[in-house]
């Protein structure tokens, strides 16, 4: 990267463009043998009146080159740029073992705030495997902003409002056999299960359910008990599940956070004109956008999340500043966050712009969809327990002697679930596929995570050797070289995935690197008979374990040292 800016410096008086602009002009030619960076002329055409292959030729002649470059082609419109082999190398290992765990890190967002909303799960509601998309997603690109220097908030919006919770007490104390507190996630949900099936025989249970609503509402001590245990009930059980995967946050605030700030954001619609009187409901008219309208307050008095959703920005931007305020949120609430973003632009909150809905596809298995309502549920830890289960006979099988199977089967497990999700664009749909995920020869979390203990077997094996002055110019092979760029390439993908909001970026680059480590490993002989080629050989293994457990770690993925 430091000599592409450096060409670019040395670029800019010739080009008469600056140098900052022209360092995004370069691009990395599919033929290795055409360079290692090319800078397309075209666009220099009209102000320079001359065609892109002259242009290129001029510049070639021009030019002086900067450190770190061996030569310079001028090849019809680009003018191609071969990196000096042996300056890379050296300079790649020198930045990877200097910075260790630091190394893809940066201070790009120091002074900057970032909140990541995601996961927000719903009390007294089961933590699915439909909640795995957002979970790692969201706490990707929160481990992503932290490590570029970004004061990064994560926030679980819990979903702890609403008639909802009318329901559960009413089940609760219509066939509720033991104390509130003694109840799992699990028999709360067949509660609420139970509730609509017998709601569907007696409807009068809906208006029981709205009746202990409005106590909750109105502070009533008994409902707000029972509100309260079921709320510290399911905290206490998803927190085991969340440290399984790596996943904390910052905030719990979920909705009835908000429920004393809706009354000033309600008012202040008003005043500015911005709602109005629609059927005895409040709303605000979103029909010039082509919208349905954003109902604030219904016409029997209550509030819905989309006044929540406004309050809890509101309150954001004013308690923590922030320069982005990310939602890892489904596509299927598009709609209602262009609603809500709308609401905001309307109401002149200019920092609406920095809000941002990071949407995702579907995740599905087999047996389809999932609906609490009807009991059809798949529970995210049952998923995980499956993935460690199945990858424990994986390494019983392939590795009958390690030690401690059962924690490296959890590591290689649950990074396989995460993964996942975590490969791909994250619009895209995911099928979930256990022979696919747990593939230890694809493109996988197992493979990644082998390819690091492979790293740190071979490192096991040095007795001492000395391998931390290696002499880089013995690595100018091509398997030495494609992985040294593989490598080079892991700051920027980091940078990338934070400005996409796209974790795929950090997974492909670290796939990229394992790819390359293992043809380097099969084709070139680490523990060489010649001490300086080991040397060299060692650090650059080194240099990848560092770099896969680093990007992993981005991921919420564990890296285990042996498999």
């Amino acid at each position: 990267m430091d000599v592409k800016e450096s060409l670019a410096a040395a670029l800019a008086p010739l080009c008469g463009v600056d140098a900052d602009a022209l360092n995004e002009w370069f691009e990395v030619p599919k033929n290795p043998e055409m360079g290692d960076l090319a800078f397309p002329c075209f666009r220099l055409a009209k102000t320079l009146r001359k065609a892109p292959p002259l242009i290129a030729a001029s510049l070639k002649e021009q030019l002086t080159l900067p450190a770190g470059i061996a030569k310079a082609e001028a090849v019809g419109g680009y003018l191609n740029f071969f990196i000096d082999a042996a300056s890379q190398a050296g300079s790649v290992l020198t930045e990877v073992l200097s910075k260790g765990d630091s190394f893809g890190k940066s201070e790009i967002g120091r002074g900057k705030t970032v909140c990541v909303e995601y996961s927000s799960i719903n009390i007294a509601k089961p933590f699915g495997f439909h909640h795995l998309p957002s979970t790692a997603i969201g706490n990707a690109l929160y481990r992503i902003y932290k490590a570029l220097g970004y004061n990064t908030v994560g926030i679980n919006h819990l979903g702890d409002w609403g008639t909802q919770f009318g329901k559960m007490i009413t089940a609760y104390r219509l066939w509720g056999d033991k104390p509130i507190d003694d109840y799992s996630i699990r028999e709360l949900v067949a509660l609420y299960v139970r509730f609509h099936e017998e709601a569907e025989k007696d409807p009068s249970l809906n208006d029981m359910a709205r009746a202990w609503f409005r106590k909750i509402e109105a502070g009533d001590p008994e409902a707000l008990e029972l509100w309260s245990k079921m709320k510290d009930g399911t905290i206490r059980e998803v927190k085991r599940t969340y440290r399984r995967m790596g996943v904390d946050f910052d905030s719990w605030a979920g909705e009835s956070f908000y429920e004393d700030k809706m009354p000033a954001i309600i008012a202040e619609l008003r005043e500015k004109g911005v709602s109005k009187l629609d059927q005895g409901a409040e709303i605000v008219d979103l029909s010039e956008w082509n919208m349905p309208p954003c109902i604030i307050v219904k016409s029997d008095g209550s509030t819905i999340y989309a006044t929540r959703d406004i309050a809890a920005a509101c309150y954001r931007k004013e308690h923590y500043d922030f320069a982005k305020s990310l939602y890892v949120v489904a596509y299927q609430q598009d709609l209602h966050f262009r609603q809500f973003f709308k609401v905001l632009e309307l109401m002149g909150k200019e920092w609406v712009k920095d809000c941002v809905h990071v949407n995702f596809g579907m995740v599905s298995m087999e047996d389809g969809s999932f609906s609490t309502r009807s009991g059809n549920i798949l529970y995210l830890d049952d998923i995980l327990d499956a993935a460690v289960e199945k990858t424990l006979a994986i390494i019983q099988e392939k590795s009958p002697d390690l030690e401690e199977k059962q924690s490296a089967a959890e590591a290689v497990g649950v990074g396989a679930i995460l993964w996942s999700v975590l490969y791909n664009n994250r619009i895209k749909d995911v099928s979930f596929s256990w022979d696919k995920i747990l593939n230890f020869d694809g493109e996988t979390a197992p493979y990644v995570q082998y390819t690091h203990a492979r790293c740190c077997s071979v490192l096991r094996k040095t007795d001492g050797f000395d391998y931390s002055a290696p002499d880089a110019s013995l690595l100018c092979d091509p398997y030495s070289r494609t992985l040294l760029k593989a490598i080079e390439a892991f700051p920027a993908a980091v940078v990338s995935a934070a400005e996409k909001y796209e974790p795929y970026v950090v997974s492909r680059a670290l796939m990229n690197i394992a790819s390359a480590f293992n043809k380097f490993y099969y084709e070139q002989r680490i523990m060489a008979d010649d001490p300086a080629v080991k040397a060299a050989r060692l650090a650059l293994t080194d240099a990848t374990r560092q770099v896969l457990k680093n990007g992993l770690n981005l991921l919420g993925i564990q890296a285990p040292e042996r498999m």
